[in-house]
């Protein structure tokens, strides 16, 4: 984690509705979680704020130089935004001791070559990102998650599958699901209407052809019929 990601912040004398007013500036409310001292409230400049995150997440830290000289390492906690808008209203900072180890959220990207999503099948992700523990000069940008094992329906990855590199812990819990391979909703439905299909078939044949021991009904009439002229002989020779 060579780059160094820094930001300028100010500190905010405006509180409750007032901070209205910074935002109309260009600015958004922020405060720095201080390791259990009381919080400082500080504003940075949203376009600027946009950019730094847009590469640190809430896995980078990122240097916040304030007023005289100041400053503080820092993670990007929480980010605020309304309903409606990508616009951060609130933004919470946590400073951070170069020695002491923290939990950060790490991005995971599955590689790009699936060979299941080759052979038309679907894979549903269902993890974006882990939680790690490490000190802040160790934490990691991204995991990359190798998908080759990806082959066929029901082949999945977990967890407790990836691998990291140097002091970093996984924090999440390892049978947390990643990705599994699923048939496509319409090839399912192609399938069920096949077998109905065969199904139905299938019923067709047994009805035409009857099994072994069993007589079809034009049998059954000449049995009928041959029962008839015996019985018809017998009554004829007894008469006699």
């Amino acid at each position: 984690m060579a780059e160094v990601i820094e930001l300028t912040a100010g500190v905010r004398t405006l509180f409750g509705k007032k901070v209205k007013s910074l935002r109309r500036e260009g600015l958004t409310p922020a405060v720095i979680q201080n390791h259990g001292k009381e919080s400082i409230h500080i504003s940075v400049v949203t376009k600027d704020f946009l950019k730094a995150y847009g590469v640190a997440g809430k896995h980078h830290p990122v240097k916040l130089n304030m007023d005289k000289g100041s400053g503080y390492n820092t993670l990007i906690r929480e980010v605020v935004r309304p309903p409606v808008g990508t616009v951060p209203t609130h933004v919470v900072f946590q400073a951070v001791d170069a020695k002491e180890k923290v939990t950060a959220q790490v991005p995971i990207h599955l590689t790009e070559d699936i060979p299941a999503e080759r052979a038309s099948l679907q894979v549903i992700k269902s993890l974006d990102h882990i939680d790690v523990e490490a000190i802040p000069s160790e934490l990691i940008d991204e995991i990359i998650v190798d998908a080759s094992v990806l082959v066929e329906v029901g082949d999945k990855i977990r967890v407790g599958d990836l691998k990291v590199t140097g002091n970093v812990i996984i924090k999440t819990d390892p049978d947390q699901l990643i990705a599994i391979v699923e048939m496509p909703k319409d090839q399912i439905a192609d399938a069920d209407a096949a077998a109905a299909q065969q199904a139905e078939a299938d019923g067709v044949v047994a009805e035409e052809e009857p099994e072994e021991g069993e007589s079809t009904d034009e049998e059954a009439g000449e049995n009928s019929k041959t029962e008839e002229a015996d019985k018809a002989k017998t009554e004829t020779s007894e008469e006699k």
